[in-house]
């Protein structure tokens, strides 16, 4: 039975999780009010995340449910909303030279994933093999899509979730500052980024937090990688004999792309309105970095592990190297 001290404290808790999260709203669309726009440049996805981390680890989940939920749709809703700010023709000029290395270093990331994991931490078969494929493709949603054909159990999810998440939440804050530290343009940052990182969220923020065409190549780099997601998942059940398992397919990609499209054809007379719907998008993918931070607790940090981080962590480390690499001297 939860006593009322607890129940007085979880109460607060939330109460600070809505003041929290009204704040960062509040003062992220004053930038639609003349003689204020200033007052939200501080409002930006690593400041988010940042706030919705310490929250969450000072505090607990307050609104768990609700965080994973609108935190995975909003997001959705946001890269679609970004595709209304990219030129079709560009963003595919763009992101040509990243698709190229797309095949490799997905198939390459895999195979060292998985010596990584089973041959030198022993780690059980599903969580490695969960590990390796959000490394390679678009973290927590290829785990999402390859965990139920895999037949993985809930704390496999949890472990290999929890991996990506907390890797993801670094990686916002280390990768602007090493790419300014390398002097990376726009469009090594951005191949660099969509390819390096796991999930779109921490793509999409490390890309706007770098500059405006390092955010296109990312974002369409990494959202043509995802789609690796359906391939992925028919040759994880050949390998691992699981028939009849349903597949999740990441549909809102094909919606980003409809975006560019009807952008590209269809709102060059009204380019105001593309504007329009790119610029609320990036603010509500900025108050989806708050729902991700959120959403990590000591619980998820203790779930982990030692042994699967270190998988995640030295896979994270070749996947960059090598990314560089490639960058600069292919």
């Amino acid at each position: 039975m939860i006593s009322t001290a607890t129940k007085t404290l979880q109460a607060n808790n939330k109460k600070i999780y809505v003041a929290l999260l009204f704040t960062l709203t509040f003062f992220l669309f004053l930038d639609y009010i003349p003689g204020l726009e200033a007052w939200s440049a501080w409002v930006t996805p690593p400041v988010a995340l940042f706030v919705g981390l310490i929250f969450a680890l000072t505090c607990g989940q307050a609104h768990p449910k609700f965080n994973k939920k609108t935190s995975k749709y909003l997001l959705q809703y946001s890269v679609v909303g970004l595709g209304f700010g990219m030129n079709l023709h560009s963003a595919l000029a763009s992101g040509k030279e990243g698709m190229e290395f797309t095949i490799v270093s997905v198939i390459g990331t895999l195979l060292i994933g998985w010596f990584i994991g089973r041959k030198l931490f022993k780690i059980d078969r599903n969580t490695a093999y969960l590990i390796s494929s959000g490394t390679a493709i678009c973290g927590g949603s290829a785990i999402a899509a390859i965990g139920p054909v895999l037949r993985a159990k809930d704390s496999e999810m949890s472990v290999a979730l929890g991996t990506i998440f907390i890797l993801n939440a670094i990686a916002l804050f280390i990768f602007p500052a090493i790419g300014h530290a390398l002097n990376m343009d726009q469009q090594q940052f951005g191949t660099w980024a969509a390819i390096a990182i796991h999930d779109t969220s921490s793509v999409v923020g490390a890309g706007a937090a770098y500059g405006e065409e390092a955010l296109k190549v990312a974002t369409t780099i990494k959202l043509t990688r995802a789609l690796w997601i359906i391939p992925m998942a028919f040759a994880t059940s050949f390998i691992f004999k699981s028939k009849g398992q349903k597949i999740s397919i990441p549909w809102f990609i094909f919606f980003f792309i409809l975006a560019m499209v009807v952008n590209t054809y269809l709102l060059g007379s009204v380019p105001a309105l593309g504007t329009a719907i790119n610029g609320i998008a990036r603010k509500t993918l900025t108050i989806t970095m708050f729902f991700i931070g959120a959403s990590l607790s000591i619980d998820v940090l203790k779930a982990v592990g030692v042994k699967p981080l270190i998988q995640g962590v030295l896979l994270w480390v070749v996947i960059s190297l090598s990314t560089l690499a490639y960058i600069y001297f292919v």
